[in-house]
């Protein structure tokens, strides 16, 4: 059983190959608190979650479960942490549907939401929260290649999700984009990642002008120093165990204490909030 009181730990000096499997984890991401229950803020409702195998997108998925959500979940190719993830939301006596493939291609963006379509009828809210990136320290080294795969991951499936998942929302459904700390601060190694996030920001306010007379919000949530497999799968060992100790908390936080802000922004008690951005970060003041 998982811890349920996030509290400041030593990570160890790890390093795993891309992208990164929960399980490796020393010690493992915290995800759900199992000692708190649910009280159906989502009763019935269908969510659809890109990268919801692990990490933020793993909490996401749990705890919209225990709040009466059925999930459909999107993911490259990690199917242990999928399948743990199912397990789970099985666990709070809800449905999850599996699906692997790589939404850094339009096509796939538009399997996974007819899927959705096909097995639950319908979608009631979309968390675009599938992300990838390299850390490159001499801008003038960055590979194209790492470039356009970046942004077709982190921004452009974002897009492609949203306007394929379009026709299937209705007033009273909502989008939730997740964008980065960096969106704000920027960051000297993660240029293309730091600025894919800022363009989701941008996204998430000009789509929440435009499907505001449908009646369908769209929010976003930047994370600050999270502690999940993206991490160990991107740095250096010792920058990984050093994770998170620069922001103002000392700690890296846990996917289960960002989750709180995509329900909070899915459910009636989010409804009078559309093109803001909630800021999980540790106390970095970003004024955004």
């Amino acid at each position: 059983m998982q811890k349920t009181n996030p509290k400041k730990e030593v990570h160890k000096a790890q390093s795993q190959k891309r992208p990164g499997i929960e399980k490796k984890m020393h010690p493992r991401p915290v995800t759900d608190r199992e000692a708190r229950p649910g009280s159906n803020k989502l009763e019935n409702k269908i969510a659809l979650i890109t990268g919801g195998d692990s990490g933020i997108g793993k909490a996401v998925a749990i705890l919209f479960a225990k709040e009466g959500c059925d999930v459909a979940i999107s993911y490259l190719n990690e199917e242990e942490d999928a399948n743990d993830t199912k397990t789970k939301v099985e666990s709070y006596g809800r449905k999850c549907l599996l699906m692997p493939g790589d939404i850094s291609k339009e096509n796939q963006c538009k399997k996974v939401v007819d899927k959705t379509v096909k097995t639950f009828g319908r979608i009631d809210i979309l968390v675009n929260n599938a992300a990838m990136h390299w850390e490159c320290k001499n801008f003038e080294e960055l590979p194209t290649e790492q470039l356009l795969k970046t942004f077709y991951t982190n921004i452009f499936s974002y897009f492609w999700v949203s306007k394929f998942a379009l026709p299937h929302l209705k007033k009273g459904s909502s989008i939730i984009n997740t964008t980065s700390v960096t969106a704000y601060r920027g960051s000297a190694s993660l240029i293309d990642y730091s600025s894919t996030k800022g363009a989701i920001v941008s996204f998430t306010r000009s789509l929440s002008a435009n499907l505001a007379d449908k009646g369908i919000r769209v929010n976003g949530v930047a994370p600050g120093p999270i502690w999940t497999p993206l991490i160990a799968s991107s740095f250096k060992p010792e920058k990984v165990a050093k994770h998170g100790s620069d922001v103002p908390l000392k700690r890296a936080g846990e996917p289960v204490e960002v989750a709180p802000c995509y329900l909070f922004l899915a459910s009636d008690e989010g409804s009078y909030f559309s093109g803001q951005i909630l800021h999980p970060n540790g106390g970095e003041i970003v004024n955004g």
